[in-house]
């Protein structure tokens, strides 16, 4: 089965950025859409970006349209998402998720079979 890593995350200053990145062992991520989702304190989780398998399907949460970008790497089995102009309020645990569906801006989270361990995003100064 499936199974991914998120790494990347951090403290960094409001407007700074980061990269997260979402690795996969054993099987190779090209084969499924994949999500960011992420969970702040507090707060259900909810979706971030999602790109479907070719890269011809993205989408954003409206909270970070123009600031993050989600994109593949399958030379390297990874899924990246480039975060700037990072705000306090993007703070939170930050999640890769894939699916078997396909990258829907609704982030239907029961459409994920798969779940990282998350990685820890603070923007404070």
């Amino acid at each position: 089965q499936l199974r991914v890593t998120e790494s990347g995350g951090g403290l960094v200053q409001p407007g700074g950025s980061l990269r997260l990145s979402c690795a996969a062992s054993e099987y190779t991520l090209s084969g499924y859409p994949i999500a960011w989702f992420r969970q702040a304190p507090g707060k259900e989780r909810e979706g971030v970006a999602c790109i479907n398998t070719n890269s011809r399907i993205i989408n954003y949460a409206d909270s970070v349209k123009g600031r993050f970008t989600i994109a593949r790497d399958d030379a390297r089995n990874t899924v990246s998402l480039q975060m700037n102009s990072l705000k306090p309020e993007d703070t939170g645990v930050y999640y890769c998720a894939g699916t078997q569906y396909w990258c829907s801006a609704s982030f239907k989270q029961d459409d994920y079979f798969t779940w990282g361990l998350g990685t820890q995003v603070t923007v404070s100064s």
